[in-house]
């Protein structure tokens, strides 16, 4: 079974048991090789709520290594949760390892006001 295949298959497991309400959305994390995409989800309507990626102008123009700017794209969805008076959410890691990038992100969140 190739990388991916196996991945698909941890997100449909995590998935089963992570979903997300308006209340408590769910932070869903993407990473690809040279950015981090983070949002906001409310499942019950499929909407997202809040989205943010190291692809943003002020987070790409700093020098800093992925795993800063991962952290650094976890502070900016809480802080524009915290706009929208979101407080928690549940974590989804998108079949990708708990560590590095994104852990950094959780980190990040956190550090912004979010519990999860």
């Amino acid at each position: 079974m190739s990388k991916l295949a196996q991945r698909q298959k941890i997100r449909y497991r995590i998935r089963k048991k992570v979903t997300g309400t308006a209340e408590k959305p769910r932070l869903s994390v993407f990473r690809s090789n040279a950015d981090i995409y983070c949002q906001l989800i409310d499942d019950i309507t499929g909407v997202t709520l809040a989205s943010s990626s190291s692809r943003e102008a002020d987070i790409a123009a700093q020098k800093v290594a992925k795993i800063e700017k991962a952290k650094l794209a976890g502070q900016a969805v809480a802080k524009k949760a915290a706009a929208l008076s979101i407080t928690t959410c549940v974590f989804d890691r998108g079949g990708n390892l708990y560590h590095g990038r994104i852990k950094a992100v959780a980190e990040g969140a956190r550090e912004g006001g979010l519990q999860f």
